[in-house]
């Protein structure tokens, strides 16, 4: 079995099977190993039959994707698991493959990706005119975090595991320059 964290957001996201839960966290830090422990125990599953984790790493939340890497990593060395990266371009376009994703950074800017379109960030402007070269625009809605499950699977099954880090855009608040 595949369990899925993501930590990118706001609370903790978990999947196992078809299962998903959403836990409001003030402190993912703090209810992110008793949520999983939950979690699994709710599902009468225990650590023995999980066989890979994959973690959202981005973009998103700085702390919150940090935090869900050093967890999954620290819960895949002592299970001898694999912990596989998925990020939420991946989820958006395989729930819909053609499309422009624009995602709000929260930042006054959008993250965006797309077929042939490495993720980067963007201004309103220029999401505007190059959303019109596909056919639609997601990003706007919550993705389908239970569509990790198979891509975790199918990048096991290829044997091309990248290493999980987080996908940074752009330099954190504190990387930023200072203004003068």
């Amino acid at each position: 079995m595949i369990l899925i964290i993501n930590t990118s957001g706001n609370g903790i996201d978990l999947v196992l099977n078809d299962n998903f839960v959403h836990i409001d966290a003030e402190k993912q830090a703090i209810t992110l190993p008793n949520a999983v422990e939950d979690f699994l125990k709710t599902n009468r599953v225990s650590w023995d039959n999980i066989s890979a984790i994959g973690v959202i790493v981005g973009p998103g939340s700085f702390t919150g994707i940090r935090l869900g890497i050093a967890y999954a990593k620290g819960l895949a060395i002592g299970l001898n698991i694999p912990v596989v990266p998925v990020n939420a371009f991946e989820l958006y376009l395989a729930a819909t493959p053609d499309a422009f994703v624009a995602i709000e950074s929260g930042r006054g800017d959008f993250f965006v990706a797309a077929k042939n379109l490495n993720p980067c960030t963007m201004e309103i402007e220029d999401v505007e005119t190059r959303q019109m070269d596909w056919s639609q625009t997601v990003g706007h809605k919550p993705f389908d975090l239970k569509l990790a499950t198979n891509i975790v699977a199918e990048k096991i099954k290829s044997g091309k595991i990248e290493p999980a880090i987080p996908m940074y855009l752009r330099p954190s608040y504190a990387e930023e320059p200072k203004a003068k």
